[in-house]
C-alpha cells in the first residue's frame, strides 16, 4: 500500500491546496495527518493564506481517505468542524511486519519514546524539521512541516511505498529517505 504523511498545516489554505494537489498526483490509499491542522498556535506566525474554514472544507472533501492524530494546537472545537476523527494522541499501523507508531510529537518523541522494540518506527511532526534518524535500532522519522518549516527546511510531506519512505518538497524533489530492510 501507498501512504502519504503530512504534519503541521496550521490553517494554511495555500499549502493545504498544495497538499491536496500532491495527494491527487501521488495517489496514495490514505493521507495520514500528524496533527496541528487548523490553528497556528501562540508560538507560530500566521501561515501563508491562513484560512481555517476553507482548510476544514478541503480536508473534509477527502475525509474518507484521512487518518489523523491530535497535535498540540488541535482542540475539541477543531473536531467540531472536521468530519474525520482528530482527537487521538497516537495511532499504530503495521507495514512489512514492523510496528509504526504515529503521533504528533508533543507527548511522544525521540526524547520521550513510547514502549517500542528494535526495528519499530516512530513517525511524528511537531518540530517542523524533517529528519530520518536511527535511535539505537528504533527508526525516527519526521516528515517536516507542510506550512511552517524551521531551520531552513523546505515545506515537505512524506510518501511511503513498498518499504521506502521519501520526504519530498512540493516540487517532488526527494529531501530525505529511509528504506525498510
Amino acid at each position: 500500500m501507498k501512504f502519504m504523511f503530512a504534519s503541521d498545516l496550521h490553517g494554511s489554505l495555500f499549502f493545504c491546496k498544495k497538499l491536496i494537489e500532491s495527494y491527487e498526483n501521488e495517489n496514495p490509499q490514505k493521507l495520514i495527518l500528524l496533527g496541528d491542522l487548523l490553528y497556528h498556535g501562540p508560538r507560530n506566525d500566521l501561515s501563508k493564506d491562513y484560512n481555517t474554514k476553507e482548510v476544514a472544507k478541503l480536508l473534509n472533501s477527502i475525509k474518507n481517505n484521512i487518518l489523523c492524530v491530535k497535535g498540540n494546537c488541535d482542540a475539541q472545537v477543531d473536531q467540531m468542524v472536521l468530519d474525520f476523527p482528530i482527537m487521538s494522541d497516537y495511532s499504530i499501523m503495521y507495514l512489512k511486519n514492523r510496528m509504526i507508531f504515529l503521533t504528533h510529537g508533543h507527548i511522544y518523541n525521540k526524547y520521550n519514546l513510547p514502549y517500542l522494540s528494535k526495528n519499530d518506527i516512530i513517525i511524528h511532526g511537531h518540530t517542523h524539521i524533517q529528519t530520518v534518524e536511527d535511535l539505537n535500532g528504533i527508526i525516527y522519522i519526521n516528515p517536516g512541516s507542510v506550512s511552517l518549516p524551521k531551520q531552513n527546511n523546505p515545506n515537505t510531506y512524506m510518501i511511503y511505498d513498498d518499504g521506502l519512505f521519501e520526504i519530498k518538497d512540493f516540487n517532488q524533489n526527494i529531501v530525505n529517505q529511509y528504506k525498510m530492510l
